[in-house]
């Protein structure tokens, strides 16, 4: 495997979102949503990454002659969902968590630290997804504890150390306990970075506010540890093997 290996913008306001998906996603110019405007700063708000592989990486070059395909210039690049006989990449979902009490700490499938969502880090884990299923990884905070939270950054990583950021379109989708969904795409070209901090979810002021990050780094986990000041010593993990 590989290692475990501030930042403020501007709160656009956002309305109930896209009335044809009933999804809010946040990009670099909308940044920044209050889950407590919408009135979904309590219970379980359920963080989902999934991610689908481009058709050209998964059978190598598939280009044919435009001679004879002269259409197929036009076309956008195929994409269809993950399965087990095409996927290759591990992508992990992982919570680094600072409460109000000066507790800090992780929570993701290396380690096996899954946490718990009814007790300190109120953040947990439901299983690590190896395969790609359609499911993807689910992770779960409970905001009835939002006065004990202090931030969270929520971040994917490779497992297996090969970068594939760039072949694998991920999503990470954060589904409130009311309002419409809210979703990060991870779709920059980052062909070398092996993680990524895609959102932070933080406690400003009396409001719970999530914030988009989509910063991709070469490292693993120390890196983005490194990058948002969180102090935790990190040493190398290993998941044991599974049967596919």
């Amino acid at each position: 495997m590989g290692l475990f290996d501030g930042l403020r913008r501007g709160d656009a306001p956002f309305d109930s979102g896209d009335a044809s998906t009933n999804a809010i996603e946040l990009t670099k110019r909308r940044a920044q949503i209050s889950l407590s405007k919408q009135g979904a700063a309590t219970g379980h708000l359920r963080v989902n990454l999934s991610w689908r592989m481009r058709t050209s990486d998964i059978g190598g070059n598939q280009r044919e002659s435009l001679l004879r395909h002269p259409l197929r210039a036009l076309k956008p690049p195929e994409v269809v969902g993950h399965s087990q006989s095409m996927v290759n990449v591990d992508l992990d979902l992982g919570c680094l968590y600072e409460l109000q009490d000066g507790s800090k700490g992780v929570v993701q499938p290396l380690g096996g630290y899954f946490g718990d969502v009814n007790a300190a880090p109120y953040v947990k884990l439901s299983g690590d997804d190896r395969f790609g299923s359609a499911s993807g990884e689910t992770m779960y905070i409970n905001l009835d504890h939002r006065d004990q939270i202090k931030r969270l950054l929520v971040f994917v990583y490779i497992y297996d150390q090969t970068p594939a950021f760039d072949r694998a379109q991920a999503i990470v989708t954060l589904y409130p306990s009311n309002g419409p969904r809210i979703e990060i795409h991870l779709d920059e070209r980052q062909p070398q970075a092996r993680s990524c901090a895609v959102v932070m979810i933080e406690k400003v002021k009396d409001e719970i506010v999530v914030r988009r990050e989509a910063k991709f780094v070469y490292g693993f986990q120390a890196e983005l540890d490194r990058l948002y000041g969180w102090g935790l010593q990190w040493g190398r993990g290993y998941k044991t093997k599974v049967d596919r």
